[in-house]
């Protein structure tokens, strides 16, 4: 399995960047992937976006990469919430959802349709997942979203000086825009989604999860109800769990049978 790291020059992040592939190009004969239903099909791709203070590094889903036979794509997007922010060199959505899947294409010959792309993300990279998936409609088929932090309403109409504990006014608003009207711009996933919807276009397929002891759990059973209340179909799923890798680990399996095998998660 090739590990690569790649450095490009972003015209959307107005410098060089670096991010990671795993590629299940070398699979040996002897290997367990080699005998999996999916070894001889053509590659599939899929875009991880990391929580707050992660990298690219952040992810281990090689064994699953090879199973499925799925091309890793790990850009960092530093804690830029995967959204174009207000300053120049910090427009994080459209580096993934456009330029980094332009790059793929051309590159690699990978990410070619959106039923062969998919995005997933946690905690920050969640949000990020859906955002970009949403303001990116054509070019990822599912998304992925796992204890996702969609705390739009939470931070709407914080005023310079406060903070949350997490970060202060400063940071929203460099990520997110102006935070009187956050709820109604295109920063809010729920209104690209309600968008698509009204509109009549293509919404990818959603699969959303939450630990029920993670202190995001009820953003999440918010944004489930939400989409419920626009009939948009989505899956949404609930166990045991908090806010780390437990979790993640877990549900990182599932999420990608969903995605790239029989369509249904394992239980």
């Amino acid at each position: 399995m090739a590990n690569v790291t790649i450095e490009l020059f972003s015209g959307a992040l107005c410098r060089r960047v670096t991010f990671r592939m795993y590629l299940p190009n070398d699979i040996q004969p002897d290997e367990a992937a080699a005998r999996s239903p999916y070894a001889k099909r053509p590659m599939k791709t899929l875009f991880l976006l990391h929580g707050y203070t992660g990298s690219a590094e952040s992810w281990g889903m090689e064994e699953l990469a090879k199973q499925y036979r799925v091309a890793l794509v790990m850009p960092n997007g530093e804690n830029g919430f995967w959204l174009d922010g207000a300053s120049t060199g910090h427009r994080y959505a459209t580096f993934v959802g456009a330029e980094l899947v332009d790059y793929l294409r051309s590159t690699f010959g990978l990410a070619k349709s959106a039923e062969d792309t998919a995005i997933c993300g946690l905690s920050m990279g969640g949000f990020g997942a859906l955002h970009t998936a949403f303001a990116y409609p054509n070019r990822f088929g599912k998304v992925g979203a796992m204890s996702s932090a969609l705390i739009v309403h939470e931070i709407a109409g914080m005023r310079e000086g406060e903070e949350n504990g997490i970060a202060n006014y400063a940071y929203y608003r460099e990520c997110f825009g102006d935070l009187e009207t956050v709820e109604e711009s295109d920063s809010n996933p729920e209104v690209l989604v309600r968008r698509l919807k009204e509109q009549g276009g293509r919404i990818p397929e959603i699969y959303l999860c939450c630990g029920t002891e993670d202190f995001l759990l009820e953003n999440n059973r918010a944004f489930h109800r939400f989409l419920e209340s626009i009939s948009v179909e989505h899956r949404y799923t609930e166990s045991k769990g908090t806010h780390d890798w437990g979790f993640w680990g877990e549900y990182s399996g599932k999420i990608l049978r969903w995605m790239f095998g029989s369509g249904e998660p394992e239980t």
